[in-house]
């Protein structure tokens, strides 16, 4: 939004040039992002590209801006009062608000005899350094009147008008409405308009309608103020697909109060358009129907609160300096330090509503930057969460393997909900859209989801972790639990100039986890009892202490299929609520052994449904003190090895700390050994 720096100079005697000035307006809270200067003979108009945040509707014009610049510098802000000629007596218009509700008031003026012709140059040159080209004497006031003061307004060729009265009412089904950018849209009952006796002539605070624009055959016209409910222009503007710069204002709140101010306004740039002369007539007094008042409100500010809120002691007169040169009505009071105020809030602050809110008012035209730098009382401790240490444990190991936090969305949709987690959905009850109203009963939607975008954006290696909560329905309310999500595809070791590159597979992720969870004190067991979502032969379980504490694998091939992913996809996700049960191993040193180990190695033929761990189960379980090691060697399928058997190459290494190991303890250990593997069902490789 553009606003020029000599236009607010009209109505406030600003003291400081203009650089100096936009930092003032940004730190009270009048962003000003850039500024642009240009020169008009020899004064050079800067204009200011503003951000104003949307509660703000008041200052998107230059006199709302000005009242700022009021405030801050402590100078009188020029009223707008418009100076008309007397009006020749006329009959009115009639005008009948049928929604009250959604539009309480409406002004309207007439003005005959008019010429339609190009704006005098000033008025043109100002819309020009806003980028609005000139259109007529008439579409440019009223233009005008929208940067100047900040009110919509709108004028009808009064003689094209039919039935002889307006009404705004709502649009009828089946009712068309071909508005000013000559696209005809189909009304619906849901539709504010602003009609004539007969027909549509407007939408009402988005566009005005085609067959009642101005025209050079234009002699006669109507200018029209009103104020509309946000709530229904919004609705309309996105039904639509129309976003104005009135819709703009509408939408976010305009002035109730100013609309005789703004037909006024518009009046006197049409009549002053003219050669020599005025530019048409007045006709009849100014037609303002208030179907519904809206009141001013009135909010008690007490001195205390704000020496409380800020921490600062502001004298009385400086609040009521501040507030009255924003607008705002105080009752006189007592000027004590437990003063308190009555204050009216003006109808173009619509943002103001509660103490809290005079309060900031009041900090920001004070100053954020006066206010000394201190902190807080605080008579407790800070106390770690019991977790805590846990938390930074996982997250510092992840960091390490390689992966980047990443977060996703908490809503999902229903479906994937239901995929991912065999537990009650939680809907959410006013949605952003279908595909984000449920809350999700797991991370790996959203991680799915994050993989995606990065593979469909050519990043083919991709290593992500997410901490966050999951939701799931309870029979009284709902359950809350904090997991992690890992995801991982691409290569696992990248193309280089020593070796070639391979593709990360189901033993990566089964080894972060297992580097993840070694940070506990109880050892980990596998399973292959994963969910069904994951591949049936590229997933296992995590087991610590008989509670699964983590499920890992590939995705399966019909959910990757269904995400169009064109590479394997790996995701684990560890349920923090199981896992903090345990608790973190402790780093301990041991002085590495003098004496040299002893492996052994054990050839074994196992059914294809004996697994590692029950070996490795069966084998730690031996009172063998002096077991350094015991690990799988190799595998072979095939060749002399049954269908349904696999052979399993075993190593054991033995090692003392004291001593030298003697054969025969390493017999009878590897006697031990081999016939615990006999009574788990293998057969010695011979």
């Amino acid at each position: 939004m553009k606003l020029s720096a000599q236009w607010l100079r009209e109505f406030v005697e600003i003291p400081v040039d203009d650089a100096r000035l936009a930092d003032d307006l940004t730190h009270a809270g009048i962003a000003v992002e850039t500024a642009t200067g240009s020169w008009d003979g020899p004064i050079l108009d800067t204009v200011f590209d503003m951000d104003i945040t949307t509660n703000r509707p008041d200052a998107m014009n230059h006199y709302g801006a000005a009242r700022e610049a009021s405030a801050l510098y402590d100078l009188p802000l020029k009223p707008t009062v418009p100076k008309l000629p007397t009006a020749k007596p006329g009959t009115g218009f009639p005008i009948e608000i049928q929604e009250p509700d959604l539009c309480p008031r409406f002004t309207a003026r007439v003005v005959r005899n008019v010429v339609i012709r190009p704006s005098p140059a000033p008025i043109t040159k100002r819309l020009a350094l806003l980028d609005h080209r000139g259109i007529s004497n008439v579409v440019d006031a009223s233009n005008y009147v929208l940067w100047e003061i900040g009110k919509p307004t709108h004028a009808f060729d009064l003689d094209l008008l039919e039935g002889g009265k307006i009404v705004i009412r709502k649009a009828c089904a089946g009712e068309t409405l071909k508005t000013l950018d000559g696209i005809e849209r189909k009304l619906t009952n849901e539709d504010l308009i602003v009609a004539d006796g007969r027909k549509p002539i407007a939408l009402a605070g988005v566009m005005g309608g085609f067959d009642t624009m101005i025209t050079d055959k234009t002699k006669n016209i109507l200018i029209e103020s009103a104020w509309f409910d946000p709530a229904t222009v919004r609705a309309m503007s996105r039904r639509h697909g129309l976003h104005t710069d009135a819709s703009h204002r509408f939408e976010r709140g305009a002035d109730f109060e100013s609309t005789i101010l703004s037909c006024n306004r518009v009046a006197e740039l049409v009549l002053a358009s003219g050669v020599g002369e005025p530019n048409g007539e007045l006709e009849g007094d100014i037609i303002d129907i208030i179907a519904r008042p809206l009141p001013r409100t009135s909010v008690i500010l007490h001195l205390a609160e704000v020496r409380r809120h800020l921490g600062k002691e502001l004298t009385y007169d400086e609040v009521c300096r501040i507030l009255q040169r924003l607008g705002f009505t105080l009752t006189p009071a007592t000027a004590d330090e437990n003063a308190e105020l009555p204050v009216t809030i003006p109808s173009w602050r619509l943002d103001v509503t509660r103490e809290i809110d005079l309060i900031e008012e009041i900090a920001r035209q004070h100053g954020y930057n006066k206010f000394p730098n201190t902190l807080p009382p605080f008579s407790g401790s800070v106390t770690e969460l019991p977790n805590a240490p846990k938390d930074a444990r996982l997250r510092t190991s992840l960091l390490a393997l390689g992966y980047n936090e990443a977060i996703s969305m908490t809503f999902i949709a229903p479906e994937h909900a239901k995929t991912f987690s065999a537990a009650d959905v939680l809907m959410v009850a006013n949605p952003l859209s279908d595909e984000a109203s449920a809350m999700r009963t797991s991370l790996i939607p959203g991680m799915l989801d994050m993989l995606a975008w990065n593979l469909n954006r050519g990043s083919d290696n991709v290593r992500l972790f997410e901490s966050g909560n999951i939701f799931e329905k309870t029979a009284t309310s709902r359950d809350e639990q904090k997991r992690i999500c890992m995801g991982a595809t691409g290569n696992a070791i990248p193309t280089s100039v020593h070796e070639k590159s391979r593709p990360y597979s189901f033993f990566d992720v089964k080894g972060d986890i297992e580097a993840l969870l070694s940070a506990f004190l109880n050892s980990v067991a596998f399973d292959t009892g994963a969910a069904p979502y994951f591949h049936p032969g590229r997933s296992a379980r995590a087991i610590i202490g008989g509670k699964q504490v983590a499920q890992f694998g590939q995705i399966h091939p019909d959910i990757a299929a269904v995400r169009k992913f064109r590479q394997d996809v790996f995701v684990a996700e560890i349920y923090l609520d199981k896992l903090y049960e345990e608790k973190l191993r402790e780093p301990r040193y041991s002085t590495p052994s003098k004496f040299p180990a002893v492996a052994r190695d054990f050839s074994f033929v196992f059914p294809e449904t004996t697994a590692f761990e029950d070996i490795r189960i069966v084998v730690r379980g031996l009172p063998i003190p002096l077991l350094a090691a015991f690990d799988p060697v190799e595998t072979f399928r095939g060749g002399n090895t049954a269908a349904g058997k696999y052979s399993l190459l075993l190593r054991a290494i033995f090692q003392s700390p004291d001593r030298t190991l003697r054969e025969e303890e390493l017999a009878l250990w590897s006697t031990q050994i081999m016939q615990s593997l006999v009574n788990l069902g293998g057969a010695l490789r011979t």
